[in-house]
């Protein structure tokens, strides 16, 4: 499947994936705490959207990692599949 053959580790996509959504979720959480002026509803808001966001980011990144549409030429890295040790 196209989503797991990218140019950097799984390890890599996870990491990035869960730094990009704390960010996120501490955004959702002032946001949410701003409108209620709730913080109890503010954190179930921002709870409860987790864990779907790191996939969708996840298999976002993933996706994009095969295309190489928007790359410099000579910037094309050799993917290897299989290995997850890159």
């Amino acid at each position: 499947m196209f989503l797991f053959n990218g140019r950097e580790a799984h390890s890599r996509s996870m990491i990035k994936a869960a730094t990009w959504r704390a960010l996120g979720s501490i955004d959702t959480f002032v946001l949410s705490w701003l409108f209620t002026g709730n913080p109890k509803a503010a954190g179930a808001i921002a709870s409860t959207e987790v864990i779907t966001k790191i996939a969708l980011y996840y298999m976002h990144e993933r996706a994009w990692s095969n295309i190489g549409w928007g790359l410099k030429q000579g910037e094309a890295v050799t993917v290897q599949t299989g290995d997850d040790t890159r």
